[in-house]
């Protein structure tokens, strides 16, 4: 949770007061709602951060820079308690969009007036020469991203605001977030891991030492540790392939259970094209072929284990196997694999 629970009726009289002032531009009103607001959530019972976040959600583009992102936040804290997370997100990936689009004005100022590293943005001690050498505006973009990166992640834990942000959007946020990683030196890696997330997924999958193929069907799995576990629930713990099935603890813990277990892994995750899909990566890794991703798996190339579980503990992941495919399926996709070395 963002923040702690409690009840209390202070709230939404919160919320209403920073509505008036932000709308009415009064900068003194705002700024005393604003630390009401902050202070109130705590207090805040399940029917008023259900009514909040859709209200605060749509403020989000006439609040000021400075506490857009905490408010962004405030609205996740609502989600986490219960709010329909579907209105408010078109809002919030608006905003984090624009944030993104500031930054790299920050990117450019910073390199402009003389590079170096770039300060991390929770480094509060680099804030007021931050704010001198490249402006407010893109200063306060760098320093609230990791703002909208929380607030995103209670967002994108909802499997309905994944399937609903459109393709292109999606896209261009993990391009930016992408740019932004490569050029600061800093990660947001949780931010763009949520973004990568598929749902309702197909998925063939090829196992190469029985010959055999699987049609599948994946969704909210934010690695591929997470994905390695379940294929081998799938595949050894079902009987179709031999080899060490996980434990249903190790399986549980992936799908919907909280916490993690010590797991060993199965195979070799492998593109058709013979390179490795890490299991650091994300199934987005996985190469579409004919319309579908396709993953081939071999043989481990030595014991590999972690700590089995989900990387978004609040993120339910699945991973079903919808057919087995016959002989001369199998053979097709098997056709177009680089053989094994």
């Amino acid at each position: 949770m963002i923040f702690g629970t409690q009840t209390g009726e202070r709230f939404l009289d919160a919320v209403t007061g920073f509505e008036t002032a932000v709308r009415g531009q009064d900068p003194d009103g705002a700024e005393r709602a604003f630390q009401e607001l902050h202070r109130s959530l705590g207090e805040a019972g399940p029917q008023e951060t259900v009514q909040a976040a859709p209200r605060l959600a749509a403020l989000l583009p006439e609040v000021p820079p400075g506490p857009r992102g905490v408010v962004a936040v405030i609205v996740g804290a609502c989600v986490e308690r219960g709010a329909d997370p579907r209105p408010c997100a078109p809002y919030v990936f608006v905003e984090l969009a624009e944030t993104l689009a500031e930054i790299g004005e920050f990117c450019d100022r910073w390199q402009e007036t003389g590079g170096g590293d770039h300060p991390h943005p929770d480094d509060s001690d680099a804030h007021p020469a931050l704010f001198e050498r490249v402006g407010p505006e893109a200063a306060l973009a760098w320093l609230s991203l990791p703002q909208f990166e929380m607030a995103c992640l209670a967002l994108l834990n909802d499997p309905g605001v994944r399937t609903a942000l459109d393709k292109s959007l999606r896209a261009r946020l993990v391009r930016a977030v992408t740019a932004v990683e490569e050029t600061t030196g800093h990660q947001f890696k949780c931010l763009k891991y949520a973004l990568l997330v598929l749902d309702d997924e197909p998925l063939v999958v090829l196992h190469r030492p029985s010959g055999t193929g699987y049609r599948m069907r994946m969704g909210g799995i934010g690695d591929n540790f997470q994905l390695h576990t379940l294929l081998a629930d799938v595949l050894v713990g079902g009987g179709h392939v031999p080899g060490r099935a996980p434990s249903p603890q190790e399986v549980a813990v992936c799908r919907d259970a909280p916490g993690q277990v010590h797991t060993v892994g199965s195979f070799n995750l492998m593109t058709p094209g013979g390179e490795w899909v890490w299991n650091e990566g994300t199934p987005s890794d996985i190469p579409v072929v004919d319309g579908v991703r396709l993953l081939v798996l071999d043989p481990p190339a030595y014991e590999r284990s972690w700590p089995s579980g989900r990387f978004f503990p609040n993120m339910t992941g699945d991973l079903v196997l919808e057919r087995v495919l016959d002989e001369a399926e199998t053979r097709y996709w098997l056709g177009g694999c680089v053989p094994a070395t």
